[in-house]
C-alpha cells in the first residue's frame, strides 16, 4: 500500500514510464538545433551575465581597454567553437572532452578531463542559479536579500524534478524566456550603439585619450598585462561551448549536422552579446555598485532618460529574462553532467549504476547526483558568484586544454591521409595556446582566492575514480576464472568439425519439475549457477528455463538499431543455454526481455513462465567476493536479492546460489 502511494507521487512529479522499444521514442526525445541551442547553448549565452562583468571589473579604472578584451574574447569564442566542430565530426556519438582525451591521449588523461568536466557541470548548475538569484534580487527591495540563498536552493530543486521527467520536458517550457533574453539584450546592444552613433567622433576621441592615459600611466607592458588579466578573468564567458559535443546523443538525426548548426547559433549569439555588452558598458559609463550586477547598472543608466514607467518596466523585464536564462543555463549541467558520468561509468571509472536509465529514459542517478552536489556547493559557498566563478573557470579550461591537445596530436598523426590537416591543426593549435594560457593565468591569479580548492576537489575525484577502476579490474580478473568453463561447455555442444551434434528433440512435460535460472549472457557465472543446480538437486529437474533481461542503459540507448541489436544479442545468448540443455536430453526454453529495470522485467515474465511450468523454482547465482564490504555492495547491483524480495512477497520460491571466485 505504501509502495503504491510512493509510485503515485512519483508519477505526478516525474511522469509515467516510457517504452524503450517504441520505434518513435528517439524522435520524441531528441532535440532539434533550435531546442538544443536553448537547452545547451543557454549556458554559454548566460555567461554574458557574469563573464564580461568580471573582465570589465578587472580593468581597474581603465575601462576603454575593454575594447581589446571584448575583441579578444569574441575571436576566442569562434576559435573554440571551430575546434569543437572538429571534435563533433571526429566523435559523432558524443563524449566530448572525456572521450577526446581518453581516445587521443590516454584513458588516464580522459579521467582527468572527465573529472574536471563533472566538477564543472556541478558548478554550472550552482553558479547559474546563484547568478540568476543575484539578478532577481538586484531589483527587489534590499531587505529581501536575506532570502536569496533559499530562493537559489528552491531553483535547484525545481530543475532537478524537471530533468527527472525528461530532457525535452525540461527544455520546451523555457523557450519563451530564452527568446525574451535574446530580444531584450539585442535591443539594448543596438540601442547603445545607435544612440551614440551620432556622437561617434566624440566616443572615438575619448577612447583615444583614455588609451593614451593608460599607456602613460602603466606603460606598454602594464597595459598588456592588464588586458590579458581581464581577458583571463572573463574566462567564464567561454564555458558552455563544449556542451554540444558532450550532448550529441540527445540531438535529432543527422546528429553531426544538428550539432554543428547548434554550435553556430551558440558562437554567434555569444560573441555578439559579449562584445555588445562590453561596448555598452563603455558608452554608458557603467561603474560598480554594491548589491547590483553590472548589467543591472547598465540597463538603469540606459533607461534613465526614458519617460514614464517604460524604463523601469524594460529594466525589470530584461533582468528577469537574465535571471531565468541563468536558471535555464543550469540545464547544461543536468543534461551533460549525467551524460559524462554515464560514459565514465560504462568505462568502469564510476559505479555502473550511473549508466542506468530510469523508466523515463533519463540517467536518474546521475541527475540526482548532480543536483545533490550542486545543493551542497550552494550551501558551502552561500551562493557567492565571486567565489564560485574561481572554481568554475579552472575546471572547464582543464578539459578545453586536454581536448585541444588531443586534437593537435590527432591531426599531426593523420597528416598523411587528411588533406586539410594544416588548417585543422592550426585551429586546434591556436585553441590549445589560448585555453592553456587562460588556464594558467586564472590558476595563478586566483590560486590563493580559492583556486587551490579546485585542484584539491578535482584531484580527490580523480583518486576516487582510480580506486573504483582498480576494484572493477580485480573483479573482472576473478570473473575470468569462472569463464574458463565456457570453452569446455562449447566443446560439448559442437563436434570437432564445428557441426551441430544431432540428437532427438527432448519432450516437454508441463508437470515435471522445472528450474528457472536467471542469466546474464552465456558466461561463467550462468554456467556455474546451472551446474550448482545439478550438483545440489541431482535428477530433480527435467525442464529448464533461462531468463535473461537486456538492460537498456546510456551505452546502448542511442537509436532504434542499438535497441534491436540488444534484443537480438540477449536472445542469442539465452538460446545458447537452451541448445546446451537440449544436447544433454533436457527440455529447455528461453524467456527474454529488454528494459530499464531488470527486476521489474523479470517479474513481468513470471506469469507467463508459471502458467506454462506450474512446478517451477527460480534460481539466481550471486558472486561471493573474498571480502564483503560497503564498497562491493555499492559498486555491484546484487539484482538477485532484489528479485528474491519481490518474489517472496508473492509467495514464489527463489533460491540464491553462492558462486565463489
Amino acid at each position: 500500500m505504501e509502495n503504491n502511494k510512493i509510485q503515485k507521487v512519483k508519477k505526478i512529479l516525474v511522469g509515467g514510464a516510457r517504452d524503450p522499444k517504441d520505434s518513435h521514442i528517439f524522435h520524441k526525445l531528441s532535440l532539434i538545433a533550435f531546442l538544443a541551442w536553448v537547452g545547451l547553448g543557454s549556458d554559454g549565452l548566460s555567461s554574458s551575465c557574469y563573464g564580461p562583468p568580471e573582465a570589465f571589473k578587472a580593468l581597474q579604472g581603465h575601462p576603454y581597454l575593454g575594447i581589446f578584451v571584448a575583441l579578444g574574447t569574441g575571436i576566442t569564442i569562434f576559435i573554440i567553437a571551430a575546434s569543437y566542430s572538429h571534435i563533433i565530426e571526429l566523435f559523432p556519438s558524443g563524449g566530448g572532452g572525456y572521450l577526446v582525451a581518453s581516445k587521443l591521449l590516454s584513458p588516464k588523461w580522459g579521467v582527468v578531463s572527465g573529472s574536471a568536466l563533472l566538477i564543472d557541470y556541478v558548478l554550472t548548475i550552482t553558479i547559474s542559479i546563484a547568478s540568476g538569484a543575484d539578478a532577481i534580487f538586484s531589483f527587489l527591495p534590499h531587505n529581501w536579500y536575506g532570502y536569496k540563498l533559499e530562493f537559489a536552493i528552491f531553483g535547484v530543486l525545481v530543475l532537478l524534478i524537471l530533468n527527472l521527467r525528461g530532457i525535452k520536458e525540461a527544455v520546451v517550457p523555457l523557450v519563451p524566456v530564452f527568446l525574451l533574453f535574446v530580444a531584450t539584450h539585442l535591443f539594448a546592444i543596438l540601442y547603445a550603439i545607435i544612440t551614440h552613433a551620432v556622437k561617434f567622433h566624440e566616443v572615438y576621441n575619448a577612447t583615444g585619450h583614455e588609451l593614451t592615459r593608460s599607456f602613460n600611466s602603466l606603460g606598454m607592458f602594464g597595459v598588456l598585462f592588464l588586458v590579458m588579466r581581464a581577458y583571463s578573468m572573463g574566462a567564464g564567458t567561454f564555458t558552455g561551448i563544449e556542451a554540444v559535443s558532450n550532448g550529441l546523443p540527445i540531438l535529432r538525426e543527422p546528429r553531426v549536422a544538428t550539432a554543428k548548426r547548434t554550435m553556430h547559433y551558440m558562437a554567434y549569439s555569444l560573441a555578439i552579446t559579449v562584445i555588445g555588452l562590453m561596448i555598452a558598458y563603455l558608452l554608458f559609463n557603467v561603474q560598480e555598485q554594491s548589491g547590483k550586477t553590472l548589467n543591472a547598472i547598465l540597463f538603469q543608466n540606459m533607461t534613465a532618460s526614458w519617460s514614464g514607467h517604460t524604463g523601469i518596466i524594460f529594466v525589470w523585464v530584461t533582468l528577469l529574462s537574465e535571471a531565468i536564462l541563468l536558471f535555464i543555463a543550469a540545464q547544461t549541467g543536468f543534461l551533460d553532467g549525467p551524460r559524462v558520468l554515464a560514459n565514465m561509468a560504462l568505462d568502469r571509472w564510476f559505479p555502473t549504476r550511473f549508466a542506468m536509465l530510469s523508466d523515463r529514459l533519463v540517467t536518474q542517478n546521475g541527475i540526482l547526483l548532480m543536483g545533490v552536489a550542486s545543493l551542497f556547493m550552494m550551501l558551502i559557498s552561500r551562493g557567492s558568484v565571486d567565489f564560485l566563478i574561481v572554481l568554475y573557470s579552472i575546471n572547464v579550461f582543464i578539459t578545453f586544454s586536454l581536448s585541444q591537445l588531443g586534437m593537435v596530436k590527432h591531426w599531426w598523426q593523420e597528416r598523411k591521409t587528411e588533406k586539410k590537416w594544416i588548417r585543422k591543426l592550426s585551429i586546434n593549435g591556436v585553441g590549445l595556446i589560448l585555453t592553456s594560457f587562460i588556464l594558467i593565468s586564472v590558476l595563478l591569479i586566483k590560486f590563493e582566492e580559492g583556486g587551490w580548492l579546485t585542484i584539491v576537489i578535482t584531484s580527490g575525484l580523480i583518486l576516487f575514480t582510480l580506486y573504483i577502476k582498480n576494484h572493477y579490474n580485480k573483479t573482472f580478473d576473478m570473473l575470468r576464472r569462472l569463464d574458463t568453463i565456457v570453452d569446455s561447455v562449447e566443446a560439448s555442444i559442437y563436434n570437432i568439425d564445428g557441426d551441430d551434434v544431432k540428437k532427438p528433440e527432448p519432450e516437454f512435460n508441463p508437470k515435471a519439475k522445472t528450474a528457472a535460472i536467471l542469466v546474464n549472457g552465456f558466461n561463467g557465472l550462468g554456467l556455474h549457477t546451472l551446474l550448482s543446480v545439478f550438483r545440489l538437486f541431482s535428477g530433480m529437474y527435467k525442464n529448464f528455463v533461462f531468463i535473461q533481461v537486456g538492460s537498456v542503459d546510456a551505452g546502448n540507448f542511442k537509436g532504434a538499431d542499438e535497441i534491436e541489436n540488444l534484443d537480438t544479442h540477449i536472445n542469442m545468448e539465452a538460446n545458447r543455454y537452451v541448445k546446451y540443455m537440449n544436447e544433454h536430453g533436457y527440455y529447455a526454453e528461453a524467456f527474454t526481455k529488454i528494459g530499464t529495470d531488470v527486476v521489474d522485467e523479470i517479474n513481468n515474465l513470471v506469469p507467463e513462465i508459471t502458467a506454462k511450468f506450474p512446478n517451477v523454482v527460480f534460481f539466481g547465482g550471486q558472486i561471493v567476493f573474498p571480502e564483503d564490504s560497503f564498497v562491493t555492495r555499492w559498486l555491484h547491483n546484487y539484482i538477485v536479492f532484489a528479485v528474491q524480495r519481490k518474489f517472496y512477497r508473492q509467495g514464489i520460491p527463489f533460491v540464491i546460489l553462492p558462486i565463489r571466485v
